[in-house]
């Protein structure tokens, strides 16, 4: 082998070699401290004396809320992400902006602005006090921080995908008479199905997760606002074994809805390009 060829040869093993630890060290961060989570639920001595009261009702109101919030998330979202997908309107992009500022915003910053729109002293806590209606440390509360920041990745994949139909068909159903809503419904819909399922699912995964805003916004009152993220919180300074099997629940949870966003979307892709499977 010439000595260049051989050169050439060393320094790629050599790329090999130094990507393998670096990656091999990133895997170890990222796999580990789940493998520690499950280690310490199954080896814990005092499970079996577990009150299981509150995990349960901080289950029952997370489930409870995150199903009011995707209702929510698609009544309203829906006709936003087609709103961006095929209308010019005046301050588009600005809106855009702020749709997708949740994603980046520190949750506290998010409670606090929840606080200021909704709080007793709000720009609209203040008039719905003033009916008799307050909206903080209540179950609806736990709702709009959950729809609040939650809402960002349902919008998003609903977006890309309008904007991806091709045109030709719902232009074709125009054509045999069908309404623009008719459309919408039996064309537009179908199409799209999968992927709005997809980020509605990846929805409901950061809402069931949420945990700054609520704690800012609805407190964490057990059997009223305490959803799971905020007994986990909670039960650190007097029940550590209930904060891991609640940690260990909403693992699940998350791995689950990240399982059925891959697999959506997998089937999404193959119905495309058919060859994209084979």
């Amino acid at each position: 082998m010439p000595d260049s060829e051989y050169s050439r040869s060393l320094q790629y093993d050599g790329l090999k070699v130094v990507t393998a630890v670096l990656a091999g060290i990133m895997s170890l961060l990222l796999v580990l401290p789940f493998l520690a989570l499950v280690w310490r639920v199954f080896t814990a001595r005092q499970m079996l004396s577990l009150d299981a009261s509150p995990i349960l009702s901080a289950l029952s109101l997370s489930l409870g809320t995150t199903a009011v919030s995707i209702l929510i998330i698609v009544v309203l979202g829906t006709p936003l992400a087609l709103a961006f997908a095929r209308y010019n309107f005046p301050f588009k992009r600005t809106l855009a902006i702020f749709v997708e500022m949740p994603i980046v915003m520190p949750p506290v910053v998010a409670g606090l602005a929840l606080l200021a729109a909704f709080g007793r002293r709000g720009l609209l806590g203040q008039p719905l006090l003033g009916l008799g209606v307050s909206i903080t440390f209540t179950w609806v509360a736990v709702v709009l921080a959950q729809v609040f920041v939650a809402v960002p990745f349902y919008i998003r994949a609903a977006q890309a995908r309008f904007s991806a139909l091709p045109r030709d068909l719902e232009a074709a159903a125009n054509i045999d008479g069908a309404s623009s809503l008719q459309t919408f419904r039996h064309v537009t819909i179908p199409l799209s199905y999968r992927a709005l399922l997809a980020g509605l699912v990846l929805s409901w995964a950061r809402a069931l997760g949420e945990f700054g805003a609520t704690i800012l916004f609805a407190g964490n009152l057990q059997g009223r606002t305490q959803t799971m993220p905020l007994l986990v919180y909670g039960a650190l300074e007097r029940d550590l074994n209930a904060a891991y099997v609640t940690a260990l629940i909403l693992l699940g949870m998350a791995a689950l809805a990240l399982f059925v966003t891959r697999w959506l979307t997998r089937l999404d892709d193959v119905a495309a390009d058919p060859l994209a499977d084979l």
